[in-house]
């Protein structure tokens, strides 16, 4: 089996793994070299014990096997390859990571914010789905992170890379913003961004300080008009989104998910109202509410 054959099973077991939907996910699994954002192999592996089923950021008691050789069809299975091993720090869990792609309906022509980027392999898939007419901005915070991306990334001419706080930074305008680390509330400016009908995806985590890997759900939004559906797709272990994270925030998140009912959850309300048995998520700037999202923005 040659090395496309070997990347197009791995797209397709990705495929059948997360059940995608988005034919062009799929394809941009298959034409991204992944070994190309790893770094010179052999690689390490997260042990499955350590990665479950989510992003394959692993816990501080993890531990990682070496590939036997560098050989790139060692990189193409459903596993979380370590970009950095000291911080336990892993280029993500495919087939996680391809369900919220797909969750994030990307089309060509769309223009995409990914924060927390890494080396840039998933800034890649999406460039490949949004194509040439598209564009991708992928921000990391962390200087050799964000090098490596910059450098990875310079063959697609739709992609740019940004060293910088991705809750600073505003993209002007989107159709789809992936935040690929834990936050603790949302930022203003990446709900100024979104476009009409435009859809973001961030994970809401709780964490014992702002540094360590933080536990919640992936939170789905989308923009129409005034009003912001809103729901949680799945549970997550992931990295922390330095700068979108406060201790506050952190204690009335995990409030909220000691309630349980996540799954209530039905809409973002950004005006401003008094606290309510319908606010699953009551904050500063933004209320997750039970309302669908045709109630909530109608003013109390």
């Amino acid at each position: 089996m040659n090395l496309n054959d070997i990347r197009q099973f791995y797209a397709e077991e990705i495929r059948a793994v997360s059940n995608i939907q988005t034919q062009a996910i799929v394809k941009a699994f298959a034409n991204v070299p992944r070994e190309s954002f790893l770094g010179p192999g052999p690689w390490q592996i997260a042990n499955p014990d350590a990665c479950g089923s989510n992003i394959g950021c692993v816990t501080k008691g993890s531990t990682y096997r070496t590939t036997e050789d560098a050989h790139p069809r060692h990189v193409y299975h459903n596993v979380a390859i370590a970009i950095d091993p000291s911080r336990k720090l892993n280029n993500g869990h495919p087939s996680s990571i391809a369900l919220w792609l797909d969750a994030l309906e990307l089309k060509e022509g769309d223009h995409v914010l990914h924060v927390g980027c890494g080396t840039g392999y998933y800034t890649a898939i999406i460039a490949e789905v949004v194509g040439p007419t598209g564009h991708v901005i992928g921000v990391e915070i962390d200087p050799d992170l964000a090098s490596r991306a910059r450098h990875n990334l310079a063959y697609l001419d739709q992609v740019e890379v940004l060293q910088t706080d991705g809750g600073d930074h505003n993209p002007q305008s989107a159709d789809a913003i992936f935040i690929n680390a834990g936050a603790t509330h949302l930022r203003a400016g990446w709900l100024d961004s979104l476009l009409d009908n435009g859809r973001l995806l961030l994970p809401l985590t709780v964490a014992t300080d702002p540094h360590t890997h933080g536990m919640g759900f992936m939170l789905k939004v989308r923009h129409d008009g005034q009003r912001y559906a809103a729901h949680f797709l799945s549970p997550v272990m992931i990295f922390p989104c330095i700068g979108s994270r406060d201790e506050e925030s952190n204690q009335r998140l995990r409030d909220a998910m000691k309630r349980g009912a996540w799954g209530s959850v039905q809409s973002l309300r950004r005006e401003s109202h008094e606290p309510s048995d319908t606010c699953w998520l009551h904050g500063d700037i933004f209320c997750l509410s039970t309302l669908s999202a045709d109630i909530a923005s109608v003013p109390d």
